[in-house]
């Protein structure tokens, strides 16, 4: 349980609403910011404005999954108002305070860094990344359908990344009957392409291996898919870019050339915010769990 601990809920979408369910069920205090218009009200937990919160008794700050943007906005689908998280609201919270977000950028690195409390990125964590890559494949399957005309059973596929995302990716869309190429650099990712039974290519390679491609998904956060590689792609490819902003894609050039290519980071709150603020509250709850017994270790 989490009886007593006070804990702010700051913005956030529909995901924000299971870690709300979730928390208030282990007994924590919570004050919610930026859910005016919510409906739906929690035993345990109080609506507030920033101004209202008594950061002096946080134990807990949770953020969006994006965390704040570069002024230090937060994200608030349930309220028209504007929320700032400042280094001065950090600065009266305990010591222990803990800030979890599921990113993080330069200004919320700094304030944090400023204000010496700890900062956990939720989405840097395995089993994090590896629970939503379900219903990020599951979007993924659902926009190759609605922007092809043709079936992914027998479609050519390319995935590029073989990362947490990028297994799932290229292992389900393989299942669906596509022939899966799978791009990476290192070479015990190229061999683990082939215990799974695709076909890997080196990403040095990537402009040789589209000519043919129906399909390219990119899971690499940095420009991959460049010019030079979209002149080389039949004019019906379909590209999916899985990842974070601004994406790893020419989104430019492969507009000028025709190719359509879809930004589509942060899949799991839009096709699946249940499933996705599940998987959140689960490990949020525990890491919240561990660090009230590591306190309480502390004091004794």
């Amino acid at each position: 349980m989490l009886t007593g601990m006070q804990i702010a809920v700051i913005g956030g979408d529909a995901r924000q609403l299971e870690i709300i369910r979730k928390l208030t069920e282990l007994d924590a205090k919570l004050s919610l910011v930026g859910f005016e218009q919510l409906d739906h009200a929690f035993s345990g937990a109080t609506k507030e404005k920033i101004d209202e919160v008594d950061f002096a008794n946080l134990d807990v700050i949770i953020l969006p999954v994006p965390g704040t943007n570069l002024e230090g906005q937060i994200e608030t689908i349930f309220s028209n108002e504007k929320v700032f998280l400042l280094e001065e609201m950090l600065m009266k919270t305990p010591d222990h305070c803990t800030v979890y977000s599921g990113i993080t950028n330069s200004y919320l690195t700094g304030i944090t860094k400023q204000a010496n409390r700890r900062l956990v990125q939720l989405f840097e964590r395995d089993d994090v990344a590896i629970y939503n890559s379900i219903p990020t494949v599951e979007g993924t399957i659902m926009m190759a359908i609605q922007h092809t005309d043709f079936t992914i059973h027998g479609s050519n596929v390319s995935v590029l990344g073989l990362g947490r995302v990028g297994m799932s990716v290229a292992r389900i869309f393989d299942a669906l009957g596509a022939n899966v190429k799978v791009g990476a650099r290192k070479s015990e990712h190229l061999a683990r392409i082939t215990e799974m039974g695709l076909e890997p290519f080196h990403l040095n390679d990537l402009e040789d291996e589209v000519n043919d491609v129906d399909i390219v998904i990119n899971t690499i956060p940095h420009l991959i898919v460049n010019a030079s590689v979209i002149s080389r792609m039949p004019p019906h490819t379909l590209v999916i870019d899985l990842a974070s902003k601004p994406g790893g894609t020419d989104f430019r050039y492969a507009e000028k050339r025709g190719i359509k290519a879809l930004l589509a980071p942060g899949l799991p709150g839009i096709v699946a915010p249940k499933t996705a603020g599940q998987i959140l509250a689960n490990v949020l709850s525990q890491l919240l769990k561990d660090d009230l017994q590591k306190r309480k270790g502390k004091e004794t």
